[in-house]
């Protein structure tokens, strides 16, 4: 099967859910699964499930990305918590006090990083610090996890004392950004010679309003990861690229046994922005958007429906295994535990995977139109004005680290995959690829992948939509009630002044 990213197993993660936020439709999830999905204590029986808090025996140690399943799916959540929390700052530093009696610019980074992730950025910043004699990078990390990075970033810059880099979730970007402590990078990055070949779902991650508000830091995307032993004990064929809606819900049903416990598939139940940020994809490729054109509705009042009626569909048939608790963890642990055929992922969960000794093989998520379109979900260094030489500095190393020489490094070492074309065609990360099953097939989802909007009113949609996907998935509305209820409440956020 070969290895996954980093070479090995680590810590499961743990996402962080929609901070001071009560959800009317998945309050009873944990014990009202409806059609969708059995009892979780007889479900979990005999499911090969190693503690994920310990390493599995023969694996060598992987790097510990940045927390990448919850970078991707709850960014926007945080929002939510700290919406009342403002984006003030007290006044920056004067230019003499950003130079140490070394002479040296020192520029704080706040990371978010642990373990081995940590390890890695902190080998590309030693390595930035000897190169020159100028700027100290002071990867000092901010004393939280990247889940708590908003939160934290809200409270420095209320209080006057921020760093000048910090990892911000893409989704996030927008209201961080709304900050005149927020540094534009738009002449800064534009002219490297490697922003043209970002990913097109990079530079618009890091787009606000035409300007560049953030340098890109971490990248993911969407594939579906299926288990090969049991489609042969199905005797159902392997998925392949192209394949639509119609087989994913037939082949869903087929997988799908009863007595034996297993599910054709599984989709998060919490409402939190891992339920969320898995319709997307479906809207994007039946002709809608998330936002409308004119800034003042949903873009997907048409087609919402037929998308939530897919997730419908797997619901009726009871072949989905809707996950009741924060952070996927029980999906992706009857996954590993043979008990799942089919389960949409990112690289991140490659690892334990591999650790759990699945014959897998990762496939291009289905369409409707048979035209490849799925989601990435990227996150930025954001840059905060400590005055102009730090910020100069900042930007300075930035542009080092973007460059693909770096990023290389940091995708291979930290768990990411490339950020640009550059990136990916190095012969460092084609070896990379070659010993890792299924992992060209998420970096090759990039070339079509989108992304959620910048918006500021994302996190409000985000929460009228997990109400409507968990209330399909339990059976309680119709996709047309769940959809009228999710737009009245999506259309009022769109409508406040921002």
């Amino acid at each position: 099967m070969g290895d996954a990213p980093g070479g090995g197993t680590g810590k499961r993660r743990t996402a962080a859910g929609r901070s001071g936020t009560t959800r009317a439709d998945t309050g009873s999830a944990s014990t009202d699964t409806g059609s969708a999905s059995t009892d979780t204590a007889g479900l979990t029986a005999g499911l090969r499930v190693r503690d994920p808090r310990v390493p599995a025996p023969t694996p060598p140690p992987r790097p510990s990305a940045p927390a990448r399943r919850h970078l991707l799916r709850t960014g926007a959540a945080l929002a939510v918590g700290a919406a009342s929390a403002p984006l003030l700052a007290g006044c920056a530093p004067s230019e003499a006090d950003s130079v140490g009696a070394d002479g040296r610019i020192t520029v704080e980074m706040w990371h978010g990083q642990a373990d081995t992730g940590r390890k890695a950025i902190q080998s590309l910043v030693d390595d930035f610090n000897r190169r020159q004699s100028r700027i100290r990078v002071d990867a000092g990390g901010g004393g939280v996890v990247a889940d708590a990075m908003l939160q934290k970033v809200t409270a420095a810059l209320a209080a006057g004392s921020y760093p000048d880099i910090a990892l911000i979730f893409g989704a996030d970007l927008a209201r961080v950004a709304r900050s005149p402590r927020v540094v534009d990078l738009t002449d800064t990055l534009r002219d490297t010679p490697y922003w043209p070949r970002f990913w097109g779902s990079v530079r618009e991650a890091v787009t606000l309003n035409g300007k560049v508000r953030a340098a890109p830091a971490v990248l993911d995307t969407l594939c579906v990861v299926y288990n090969r032993k049991l489609f042969r004990q199905a005797g159902v064929p392997y998925p392949r690229p192209g394949w639509t809606w119609d087989d994913f819900i037939r082949t869903a049903r087929l997988l799908t046994d009863p007595g034996r416990g297993t599910f054709g598939t599984g989709w998060p139940g919490t409402g939190d922005e891992d339920t969320v940020w898995r319709l997307w994809p479906l809207v994007w490729d039946l002709g809608g958007e998330v936002i409308a054109p004119d800034g003042h509705s949903i873009g997907f009042r048409d087609v919402g429906e037929r998308a939530l009626g897919t997730l419908a569909r797997l619901a009726a048939d009871k072949s989905v295994y809707v996950d009741p608790k924060p952070g996927s963890e029980q999906m992706h642990q009857v996954f590993i535990g043979g008990r799942m055929g089919m389960m949409a992922t990112g690289p991140w969960e490659l690892p334990d995977i591999v650790a759990g000794e699945v014959d897998y093989d990762v496939v291009a998520p289905p369409t409707y139109s048979g035209r490849p379109c799925t989601i990435s979900g990227p996150d930025t260094w954001t840059v905060f004005d400590n005055g102009p030489a730090r910020s100069r500095a900042a930007v300075e190393f930035l542009r080092w680290l973007g460059d693909p020489a770096q990023d290389v490094r940091w995708a291979v070492n930290g768990g990411s995959l490339p950020l640009s074309t550059a990136s990916a065609r190095r012969p460092e990360w084609r070896r990379y690829e070659g010993r890792t099953t299924g992992l060209p097939v998420f970096t090759t989802a990039l070339s079509t992948a989108r992304v959620r909007p910048v918006h500021p009113a994302y996190p409000q949609i985000s929460q009228a939509v997990g109400e409507a996907i968990v209330a399909v998935l339990l059976g309680r509305r119709s996709p047309a009630e769940a959809l009228r209820t999710c737009a009245e409440k999506a259309d009022a956020a769109l409508l406040i002044p921002r």
